[in-house]
């Protein structure tokens, strides 16, 4: 089971990250908030492209779509460090009853289901945050934008530091602790235990992922970086010091960026 386990987890997650490339070559920039709004240096256009999301406007198309490509991003980048916990939750499961898959993977879906949830969440602030972008003109959003990404990479940088982050990523640095405190049984229990360490995994990470959507929501670089910082921060030694360190670059990054000392040709793809 360990080796199939690791298999299939890595084919998902390659057919994630294939999809989700492949989403992201097939549009015309990449989709966020200051993108969306028309920021200075991105050679005039004020529009983008995600499937036709952001021309539609609010619509159950629209959000059907968002979701999709969302939710097949989230597991292309969270799978990896979510790796531990899943193996330990067959681990357990192994001991205590025949069957391994369906649980192991009712755990994976539940995992997945509060990423897709939070998309719902993303999505609204996207189109929220677009229109009063797009309701600017040029000079105001050249002034508001690089204010807003700022404000966005410090509060970032800040929630590094929160006991509510602390608690939130212990949780996720401790699959055999957690699996032995919130064990349930039966599928409906592995569901459950999929759901909490989404939604404890969701509150390590959720402000990290505010900087992803408002760079690019499908911008690879950014992806790419935030997979391993994600990845760096819960798997390997010393995630304790990388945690703090990441704040203080976060914080000091969006200070540059909020001054305008800086462009930001990171956020396309």
């Amino acid at each position: 089971m360990p080796l199939g386990l690791l298999g299939a987890l890595a084919a998902l997650t390659a057919a994630a990250w294939a999809l989700t490339i492949y989403q992201t070559i097939s549009m015309d920039m990449p989709m966020g908030i200051t993108v969306r709004g028309g920021m200075v240096g991105m050679d005039g256009m004020t529009g983008m492209a995600m499937a036709g999301i952001a021309a539609n406007g609010w619509s159950v198309t629209s959000a059907v779509a968002f979701l999709t490509v969302w939710t097949v991003m989230m597991a292309a980048m969270m799978l990896p460090a979510a790796t531990p916990m899943i193996f330990m939750f067959a681990t357990a499961q192994a001991r205590r009853a025949q069957h391994v898959a369906i649980p192991t993977w009712i755990f994976v879906a539940g995992y997945i289901l509060v990423w897709a949830a939070a998309g719902l969440l993303v999505y609204v602030v996207v189109q929220l945050g677009s229109e009063v972008a797009a309701s600017l003109d040029p000079p105001q959003r050249s002034k508001w934008a690089p204010l807003a990404l700022g404000a966005t990479l410090g509060i970032a940088g800040l929630y590094q530091f929160t006991r509510l982050k602390h608690i939130c990523l212990s949780h996720c640095r401790s699959p055999l602790a957690f699996v032995a405190r919130h064990w349930r049984d039966g599928r409906i229990g592995a569901l459950e235990m999929g759901l909490r360490h989404g939604v404890y995994c969701l509150g390590c990470c959720w402000a990290l992922f505010t900087v992803l959507v408002a760079a690019g929501v499908m911008s690879v670089a950014w992806m790419l970086l935030l997979t391993l910082v994600v990845f760096v921060e819960k798997l390997l030694p010393h995630g304790r010091w990388f945690e703090s360190a990441l704040g203080i670059a976060l914080v000091g990054l969006g200070i540059i960026v909020s001054l305008g000392a800086i462009e930001m040709p990171w956020i396309s793809n």
